[in-house]
Parts: structure tokens; C-alpha cells; sequence
């Protein structure tokens, strides 16, 4: 029953209905039935009540729960954009820049010969090939493990002239100078021999599996930290990290048991591959969990901007370095997605040879990102004050 019973019946005044909203009473409805909600007393009569001045329109549209709707309709429009434009730029035409290359066999004879090949190179890839002299064909191989350089152009006192890639350290700078080397050749009036280094496996042969599973890697690592945040948000911060890392540890080897052992698309180094993907998915859960002290309940926008707009086009997994645009071939070894694939590619085609720089990078956004969330974690959104913490240690406590 009414409050107000002595009054005639009719339309309830709006401030009465302002009130109802304001109050969040479970038992009231909104337009179609819907519950009230806190915004009722602006949103919920539609566009009606919408007069007055400029300003005072633009105060009701900022109080209301259309305010944060287009503000996420514009967002996601423009991060639609940034999506397709960051893959299509980086992707969609690889254009090489300058293509580390070790040169063998230069000597009295052979001058001729070799700058006449590499300026016929350089002028049908429209590029530059970065030379190194190397004194040895042995110590050129070496560079190649290394990955140094992407190819060895060797030239002997006699003959032609060999080209050898190495699809491994990349399949796309492999393929486009294997396919302009004979024409070049040809046109040179120098035989040319193709060898591959160190060829890609049977079941990889465009060489992107390992960048899909460090895609993955990175996709659910910070998805997992957005359902930590939904799912379990009185995690205190202690327990937050170590539930990412338990998460990181499982789905790293879900990740590695179902490319080897499953399908079989590459021969991994079992346990080194499993520990790169729990460390990237680790350090990817983490990269959000700072975002998400830093910015709240927007902290997926730096965290896909960052690790999917940025990080994955530029890591060299689906198009090598040196066809990338020199902005993304630069940042990309320093972003966790980069970092991880130059780390799968060293443990799979050149484990004698894996460098410390992609672990150092990914541990570094790690122990950052960590801190940064230890440090100011009274402004996570998660958690639970202490004394309740202490009740749930005590409850548990046999």
C-alpha cells in the first residue's frame, strides 16, 4: 500500500519516481518489466525527459546508463579499426627492409661475380641485404644458428654462386629469396644453387605453428586474468599470483601436449616449450592484472592494445622481422608475444644455440607487472580487507 494513500490515484510524480530508482529496490520494474536501477531516474523514461540547456543535457547523458554504452560502442569501433589496420599494415604486403646476410668465398676471382649478384638481388626485392663477411663457411653456419644472419651466400673460386636460407628463422624471408635468386642469377649469367639450412618441419610447413601457440599462449593468459577478476575477486594478491601460475602451468602444457602429442604438427622440445608458454601466458596474466590496478574495470584496453594490437603482428611469428615495418621489427623482441616466439624458434630448430634476451624480456614485464600490482594493490578492485582474511585463514585452518 501506498504511503501516500490519502492522494488521488494517477501518475506517480517524478520526483516520487526518482526516489523508487534511486533506491535500488529489488521489487520495482523498469520499462519492460527490467529491475530498477540506479540510473532510473534519467535512462529509464527514454529520451523524453531529455530538455533544458546544453549542459544540463549533457549532465543528465553523463549520469545515465547510456553514457557508459556509447563509450564502449566508441571504443570498440575504434578498436576495430586499430585491430585490422596493426595486421593489415604489419601482414598483409611483407615488404623486406634489410636482410642480414653472411657472405663466404669472397677472393681475387670472385668480386665480380658477387656484387654483380647482389646488386641484381637488392634490386629485384627492391631492398638492401645487410652484408657480413665471415671468413669460414663454417663460421657463416654458426651466424645462421645464432640467428644473426638469414642466409649465407657463398662464393667459390669456381662455378656459381649458393644460396643458402634457413626456413627456420624465417619461413617468408626464406621463400621470397629463394624464389628471386635463380631469376637474378639467370639474368647474371651465374648459375645459383638454393640450399636450406635448416628446414621447417613436415607438419609446420609455413612455420606458424609456433606462432599461433604463442598466440594462444598470450590470449589466455590475460582472458584468465579477467575470469580471476570476475570469478574469485577476493583473492588477495599473494593468492592471485599463484593462482595465475597455476593457471600458466596448465594451459602451457595443455597448449604444448596438443600440438606434439596430439596432432603432431611439430616435434617440440617437450618440457623447454611447455615452461616458454606457461611463462608467456604467466607474464601475460600479470601484464593485465597491472592494467588492472592502473585503469580499473578498463584495463582490457591497454592489455589487447598492447599484446594484440602491438605485440603479435610485431613478434615475427607470422611475418618475419626483416619484412616488417622497421617501427614493428624494432619494438616487436621487446614485447612479451615477440619474445616468446623468438624463444620457441631457438628451442625447436637451434636448441644449442637459445639466447637469454627473450626469457630476460619476458621475465622483466613479468616482475614488473607484478610490482606495480603489489605496490599499489589497494587500488585493485579485487581482494578482501584483512580482517576477513584472517576469519578464512582461521576457518581453514585444520
Amino acid at each position: 500500500m501506498s504511503a501516500r494513500s490519502d492522494e488521488p490515484a494517477g501518475e506517480e510524480e517524478p520526483a516520487a519516481r526518482s526516489s523508487a530508482a534511486d533506491s535500488g529496490d529489488p521489487g520495482g520494474t523498469g520499462p519492460g518489466g527490467a529491475p530498477h536501477g540506479a540510473h532510473r531516474s534519467y535512462a529509464g523514461r527514454g529520451w523524453r525527459g531529455w530538455h533544458g540547456s546544453l549542459g544540463e543535457r549533457w549532465r543528465l547523458f553523463r549520469g545515465s546508463l547510456f553514457f557508459p554504452a556509447v563509450v564502449v560502442m566508441l571504443i570498440l569501433a575504434a578498436g576495430a579499426g586499430l585491430f585490422a589496420g596493426s595486421y593489415t599494415y604489419a601482414l598483409a604486403d611483407p615488404t623486406p627492409r634489410r636482410i642480414p646476410t653472411a657472405v663466404v668465398g669472397i677472393d681475387e676471382g670472385s668480386p665480380s661475380r658477387q656484387a654483380a649478384f647482389i646488386e641484381g638481388l637488392e634490386r629485384a626485392l627492391d631492398t638492401s641485404l645487410k652484408i657480413y663477411d665471415y671468413p669460414t663457411y663454417a663460421s657463416a653456419r654458426e651466424a645462421v644458428k645464432q640467428q644473426k644472419v638469414f642466409a649465407v651466400l657463398y662464393v667459390p673460386e669456381r662455378g656459381g654462386i649458393q644460396l643458402d636460407v634457413s626456413g627456420a628463422s624465417g619461413a617468408s624471408v626464406a621463400e621470397l629469396l629463394a624464389k628471386a635468386a635463380p631469376a637474378v642469377g639467370a639474368k647474371a649469367g651465374v648459375p645459383v644453387v638454393i640450399k636450406d639450412l635448416t628446414p621447417l618441419q613436415k607438419g609446420d610447413p609455413r612455420g606458424l605453428a609456433l606462432f599461433y601457440i604463442s598466440l594462444a599462449a598470450v590470449v589466455v593468459g590475460f582472458v584468465g586474468a579477467i575470469q580471476l577478476g570476475l570469478h574469485a575477486r577476493d583473492l588477495n594478491p599473494a593468492e592471485r599470483i599463484a593462482f595465475t601460475a597455476g593457471y600458466a602451468l596448465l594451459g602451457g602444457f595443455a597448449i604444448a601436449a596438443v600440438v606434439d602429442w596430439w596432432l603432431e604438427a611439430v616435434d617440440l622440445p617437450f618440457v623447454e616449450s611447455w615452461m616458454i608458454l606457461a611463462l608467456t601466458m604467466f607474464t601475460s596474466g600479470m601484464v593485465f592484472t597491472m592494467f588492472n590496478t592502473l585503469f580499473g574495470k578498463w584495463a582490457v584496453i591497454p592489455t589487447w592494445g598492447l599484446m594484440v594490437v602491438l605485440g603479435n603482428p610485431s613478434s615475427g611469428g607470422a611475418v618475419s622481422w626483416p619484412l616488417l615495418p622497421s617501427v614493428f621489427g624494432f619494438i616487436g623482441r621487446w614485447l612479451p608475444p615477440g619474445a616468446s616466439v623468438n624463444a620457441q624458434h631457438a628451442a625447436v630448430y637451434f636448441g644449442d644455440h637459445q639466447s637469454a634476451r627473450p626469457f630476460l624480456v619476458l621475465g622483466a614485464w613479468a616482475l614488473g607487472s607484478a610490482a606495480v600490482f603489489l605496490i599499489w594493490r589497494h587500488r585493485h578492485p579485487g581482494g578482501r580487507p584483512a580482517s576477513v582474511s584472517a576469519e578464512a585463514d582461521s576457518a581453514a585452518a585444520p
